[in-house]
This record gives structure tokens, C-alpha cells and sequence, in this order.
């Protein structure tokens, strides 16, 4: 044999099953040890480095969900799988909770084992192997360093060495999906798709076809055959967002998908097999929705494998700046960059963020349309219920020869001969005192104001308001 084949533990007190195990990872090109029992495991692995450990549930001598949690234990970098009897799907979400990297149910399908296999080997040689020679590093798509962010990187890095489905929680605009394509670039399945699907955004009449496809004529409109989500995720991640808005009805297909790991197209007569790992994300509390009966509590129980929580923008302010900075890079053009005024940064630290990194963006994006030649100032943003500009102190009583005569506030006895005119006098007033205040600095007039710069350029020109010459 080859001494550079990866070498592969087999696990498992079925001789006939032990030996087809063998047969056909021989087959792959690779080298196979074999035990029967617990104690013989134990003793090749004190022993030998294994690329991948493939146990059988039940042994003479113990459970092979100990093995999985030795070797995780003491060999972090070695993937262990499990083989389990058909059917029994608590098994296996228990094996992957302990940190089992894959299962196989019996009857063995090879051509799974094969797939299951060839992804583990490309695990240990790490996410780069499964690249283009050519492709550039990719950078982490969760930005900042604040202690929560980076103790979520480490989380994703080590789950994403697991092929166990993973559910993401957190507020809207957190960044889920950004997650999970960090999950997916990080794992051995980086050079495969990865399918994110919008569960709430499906009409429920077209939800099976849309997951599993249809054959040509299944349904009136059918003119081609179509292949579904889970198909064109096929050896990559399928990312289920929002699926707490899932039908009952499509909760039980999609769990059957999940745990045969196989799909039927619309029209069709035959299952065929798929190899996706799931990803699934919402912002509501999916354990509640169990209790309150519209999420069924196996599904929930297959996808709550591991659980990722993302931490609110509100819980990591210290990135506020790598953020900004990273968001504005993206809106700013060659020619143009964007910058901040000075106080920006410190309004948006005192604003709440409802709406987390996506509000976020939607503010600076709003604010560059009103930013004066890419300087984005206090006033641009816009903020609700932030703290932005403290009470001004009262207005000087004298004012600059350029200044307007002050409108006298009308007798309470009598009103204005014309209203309009009355309210232009009091805005050009108001604004002119602003004005002369800041000893005429735009900027900080629209602060006073609470406007933004373009809109108080904008009231200058109608109202004619011109600046004193110097």
C-alpha cells in the first residue's frame, strides 16, 4: 500500500459489515485497520494517527458514542462518524451533539459512504485543499474585534469541522447569513454550493416543489424537469433562513429529507440521495414556537443540533468603527471615498440599533445621499431617539447687520393678514439666528436645528439667504 494513503479506523462487531467496510474504502485507496470491540479501538489508536475513525453504535464492550467523545477529546483534528440502525434518528443527533463529525444509517448505502468519506478526508486537509489553487485567502465575513465577535469566530471554526446541522438565533439584521457562509467557507464543503432560501418568502402551494423539484408535466405549467433547492446544494449547504415560518404540512417533508437524506422530485417514483449540510436561522424563539404548537418538536430537535447565538450591535459598539469603516468603503467609489464628520461615530454609539448591522447600513447609505461632496456629518444620520446634539444654549439677543429683522410673535387678539408669508418670516429668523450664532459654520447651524447640512443649504437658497461678505 500507498504509506502516504490516509488510514481509516473501522469500528464494528458485524463481520460481514466490517468487511464490506473495508472492501470498499480499499476500493477508495485508502488504508483500513478493523476492530471488533471498544478495547481493540483503543489500543490501534494509542498507537496510530487515523485520518478518520468509522464506529458502529453498539459494541460487545460499550456504546461507540464513548469512542466519539475519546477521540474528539484527545485527537481534535481526527473526524469520528457513526453507523446507526435504520430508523434511529435520536442516535445519530446525539452521536453529533457529543461531536460525532458525520453518520451513516444501515443498510449502508456505499454511495454515501463514499461521499461521507471523501468530505472527512477533505476536512483534515483543511478548507484551502477544496479551493482553487489560485483563489485568494478569504478574510472572516463577521467583522470586528470586540470579545464577542471574536468568540464567535472560534465557535464557527470549530463547528464548521462538523457536517452536524447547525441553528442560528438572533435579532434581525444580525448578520445569520453571514454566519452561515462563514460556517460553509471554513468547512470541507467550501468549494460546493452553498443555497440560502428565504422559508417565509415561499408561497406554501409551491414550497415542495421549490425544495425537492418536479419531473416535466408533474403539475399543469411543468414544462421541464427542475431540480430543488436540496438538489442544487447537493455536496455543499443548504441555509434554511427564517424557518420558524415554515407550514406544518412542509415541516414534515423537510424533516423526512433531513434524516433519509434523500429527496423525491414532484412526478417522480423514485427517492434519490442528496449530501447537503443544513444551516437553519430565524429571529423568533423556535423552542417557544414548539411550545405554542407551530414548529414541531422533532424538527426542531434535528436542527438544534449546535446552536449559534449572535450577539445584537448594541452588545458589540467597540466594532461600530471597523463596521462603519468596512460599509463605507463599500458605498464610496474611486473617485469619491466617503468620511465621517467630526461627532458621528460617538452619535451612532449612543443610538440603540433595533435593527442591528442592516440598520446600520441603511443609515450611512441614507446619510451619503445627503451628505455634502462624501463628508457625512451629525445632522446626515437622522437618528431616532439617539442622543445627537445636546440642548443649545439660548440664542444671543443681538444680531448681525446681515440678519432680518425679528417677526414680533402675533397679538393673541388677531391673526396673521397671511399665514405662508408669517411662517417664511419665523423660518428665515430661526435660521438666521443659527446662523449667527455659529458665526455662519453651516454645519454646526444644521446641528442646532437638528436638519441635516443639505437640507439647511436647501432652506438658505429658497429663503434667499445669502452668506455676509467677508
Amino acid at each position: 500500500m500507498n504509506p502516504r494513503s490516509p488510514r481509516v479506523l473501522v469500528v464494528d462487531d458485524e463481520a460481514d459489515l466490517r468487511e464490506l467496510l473495508e472492501l470498499t474504502l480499499l476500493k477508495m485507496g485508502l488504508d483500513v485497520d478493523s476492530a471488533a470491540t471498544l478495547a481493540e479501538a483503543r489500543t490501534l489508536l494509542a498507537d496510530t494517527e487515523y485520518q478518520l475513525v468509522l464506529t458502529d453504535m453498539r459494541l460487545p464492550d460499550g456504546l461507540g458514542l464513548e469512542l466519539v467523545r475519546e477521540v474528539t477529546a484527545a485527537c481534535k483534528n481526527t473526524p469520528v462518524a457513526v453507523v446507526t440502525a435504520f430508523g434511529s434518528a435520536d442516535n445519530a443527533v446525539v452521536a453529533l451533539k457529543a461531536g460525532a463529525f458525520d453518520y451513516i444509517s444501515k443498510p449502508v448505502a456505499l454511495d454515501q459512504l463514499r461521499v461521507m468519506v471523501q468530505s472527512a478526508l477533505r476536512l483534515n486537509a483543511g478548507p484551502a485543499a477544496v479551493q482553487a489553487p489560485s483563489a485568494a485567502p478569504v478574510t472572516s465575513r463577521l467583522r470586528g474585534e470586540s470579545a464577542v465577535i471574536q468568540a464567535l469566530r472560534a465557535q464557527i471554526a470549530r463547528l464548521a469541522r462538523s457536517m452536524a446541522p447547525v441553528y442560528i438565533h438572533g435579532e434581525s439584521g444580525s448578520g445569520k447569513e453571514l454566519a452561515a457562509r462563514e460556517i460553509h467557507a471554513q468547512s470541507s464543503r467550501a468549494g460546493k454550493p452553498f443555497i440560502a432560501v428565504n422559508c417565509g418568502a415561499i408561497p406554501e402551494a409551491l414550497m415542495e416543489a421549490e425544495f425537492f423539484g418536479y419531473r416535466k408535466g408533474a403539475f399543469t405549467g411543468a414544462a421541464d424537469d427542475r431540480e430543488g433547492f436540496f438538489q442544487a446544494a447537493n455536496g455543499g449547504t443548504l441555509m434554511l433562513d427564517e424557518v420558524a415560518d415554515l407550514p406544518l404540512a412542509m415541516q414534515v417533508k423537510l424533516l423526512r429529507a433531513i434524516q433519509e437524506r434523500r429527496v423525491r422530485k414532484l412526478g417522480a417514483t423514485a427517492e434519490e440521495p442528496v449530501d447537503v449540510r443544513i444551516v437553519s436561522a430565524t429571529h423568533k424563539n423556535l423552542a417557544q414556537c414548539v411550545e405554542q404548537g407551530s414548529f414541531r418538536q422533532d424538527l426542531f430537535y434535528r436542527l438544534n443540533v449546535i446552536e449559534l447565538t449572535l450577539p445584537p450591535l448594541r452588545e458589540r459598539l467597540d466594532d461600530l468603527e471597523v463596521l462603519t469603516g468596512a460599509i463605507l468603503e463599500r458605498l464610496g467609489t474611486f473617485e469619491h471615498k466617503v468620511v465621517l464628520g467630526p461627532g458621528v461615530l460617538e452619535a451612532l454609539r449612543g443610538y440603540a440599533f433595533p435593527g442591528n448591522v442592516r440598520e446600520l447600513e441603511n443609515i450611512l447609505e441614507r446619510a451619503l445621499a445627503f451628505a455634502n461632496e462624501g463628508v457625512i456629518e451629525v445632522g446626515d444620520l437622522a437618528l431616532k431617539g439617539a442622543r445627537v446634539v445636546e440642548a443649545a444654549p439660548p440664542l444671543p439677543a443681538p444680531t448681525p447687520a446681515w440678519s432680518a429683522t425679528a417677526v414680533p410673535p402675533p397679538n393673541p387678539d388677531t391673526l396673521p393678514s397671511s399665514l405662508p408669508e408669517y411662517l417664511i418670516q419665523v423660518e428665515r429668523e430661526i435660521i438666521l439666528r443659527a446662523l449667527a450664532q455659529t458665526q455662519f459654520n453651516r454645519t454646526q447651524a444644521a446641528q442646532l436645528l437638528g436638519i441635516s447640512f443639505r437640507q439647511l443649504r436647501y432652506q438658505m437658497q429658497k429663503l434667499n439667504i445669502q452668506e455676509p461678505d467677508s
